[in-house]
C-alpha cells in the first residue's frame, strides 16, 4: 500500500491511499461500501473511491486516523484474515485510542498480538485489550476487571490455548464459582457434572472458538484442558498450567486466597470479574474486591481495568452499561 499527500498546506485537500492488490479492494470496502460508510459515520470524514484509490477528506488529524484504520484492515486482508463489521469497529477503537506524538504517523499494526488458533485468528480490538494481552504474555498473575463483553475471559482463553499449542504450558485449567450465589447445586437435576456444566458454558464456548470440538474433547480426556468449579481447586498445586478463574467477583475471600495459593512452578493465573456485578449475599464480602485491595502495588502482578469503551459485543451493550453506570442502579446486565 502506498500513500500520497496532495497538499498538506491546504486542509481541504484529501489524503489518498492506493491499494496494491485489486483482489482485496471489494472486501475492504464491504458490500455496497458498508465498511467505508461505517468509518465515515464514526470518524466524521468523507471517503470517495476510484477503483483501488481512496480519497480521505477531513482535518489532518482525522485523515491520519482514517488512514490508520484502513491500513490496519488492509493488512489483515493481506495476511489472510477476513474483516466484518466487528473488525471495523475494533480497528476504529484501536485508532481512536492511540495517542501519537506531534508529527508522528499513527500506526497500530501489532503483529506480536495476533493469536492463531485452530479455528480463528484473535487480535485486540481496543488499546486496553492490547495492553491486557501483553500483560497476559508477560506476567504470572493478571487481574482483568470490568464489565461484560470486554473480552476479559475470551482473550485469556485465547492466550492460554496459544501457549498450550506452542508447548509453553502443559495444561489449561478453567474455573469459576459453580453458581452465582452460594453454590447451591442440590436443587438442579442430574449428576454433579450436569449440575455445574451450565455455569461453565461460557468457558466451553471460548474454547470451541479456538479449537475444533473434537480437539477440545480429546484434550479434556487427556487432562490437557480441565474445566471445573472453583471449589475443586482446594488442596491442589497447579504447575506448568495456565489457570483462568472467571466470574471471580462471586468468590469469597477464602476461595480467592485458596485459588491464588495454588500457583506452582511454571504456572500463570488470570483472575477475571466485574466488581459491579457481585451476586453474593449482601453480608458476604467479595474475594475479588478484597484481593485487588490487598495486592495493589505488589510487584509482578498486573491489573487491567476495562470500561464500556472496550465492549466488543453489539454497540448497544456499551450504551446499556454506561446508562446503568450513570444512574448508579444496582441492576446488573447479564454476562
Amino acid at each position: 500500500m502506498s500513500e500520497q499527500r496532495q497538499d498538506q498546506a491546504t486542509e481541504a485537500r484529501p489524503l489518498t491511499l492506493e491499494l496494491d492488490d485489486n483482489r482485496l479492494v471489494g472486501r475492504l470496502y464491504g458490500e455496497h461500501n458498508r465498511h467505508l460508510a461505517r468509518i465515515e459515520q464514526r470518524l466524521g470524514v468523507t471517503l470517495s473511491t476510484r477503483g483501488n484509490v481512496i480519497a480521505i477528506g477531513g482535518t489532518p488529524a482525522l485523515q491520519q486516523t482514517t488512514r490508520a484504520v484502513l491500513t490496519g484492515l488492509y493488512r489483515r486482508l493481506k495476511g489472510g484474515q477476513e474483516i466484518d463489521d466487528s473488525a471495523v469497529d475494533g480497528a476504529l477503537r484501536m485508532a481512536e485510542g492511540a495517542r501519537p506524538a506531534e508529527g508522528e504517523q499513527l500506526d497500530f499494526d501489532i503483529p506480536d498480538l495476533v493469536l492463531r488458533g485452530r479455528r480463528r485468528v484473535v487480535t485486540p480490538r481496543s488499546p486496553n485489550q492490547a495492553h491486557y494481552m501483553r500483560c497476559l504474555a508477560g506476567h504470572d498473575l493478571v487481574f482483568g476487571l470490568g464489565p461484560a463483553g470486554t473480552g476479559k475471559t475470551y482473550l485469556a482463553v485465547a492466550v492460554a490455548v496459544a501457549m498450550l499449542l506452542e508447548g509453553r504450558v502443559e495444561r489449561i485449567v478453567l474455573s469459576r464459582p459453580a453458581v452465582e450465589a452460594g453454590e447451591r447445586l442440590g436443587f438442579l437435576p442430574g449428576d454433579m457434572r450436569e449440575k455445574i456444566d451450565p455455569y461453565l458454558r461460557p468457558l466451553y464456548d471460548a474454547l470451541h472458538d479456538m479449537l475444533p470440538a473434537d480437539q477440545v474433547q480429546k484434550r479434556i480426556e487427556r487432562g490437557e484442558i480441565e474445566i471445573a468449579p472453583l471449589a475443586f481447586m482446594r488442596g491442589r498445586t497447579l504447575s506448568n498450567a495456565f489457570v483462568i478463574a472467571d466470574e471471580a467477583q462471586n468468590t469469597t475471600p477464602m476461595q480467592m486466597k485458596m485459588l491464588l495459593t495454588r500457583m506452582g512452578e511454571g504456572s500463570r493465573t488470570v483472575v477475571t470479574g466485574d466488581p459491579s456485578q457481585i451476586d453474593l449475599p449482601t453480608s458476604q464480602r467479595s474475594g475479588l474486591v478484597e484481593a485487588v485491595e490487598l495486592l495493589a502495588g505488589v510487584p509482578g502482578i498486573a491489573f487491567v481495568r476495562f470500561t464500556a469503551a472496550d465492549v466488543v459485543r453489539h454497540p448497544l451493550v456499551a450504551r446499556v452499561i454506561e446508562a446503568y453506570a450513570e444512574r448508579g442502579d444496582a441492576a446488573k446486565p447479564g454476562t
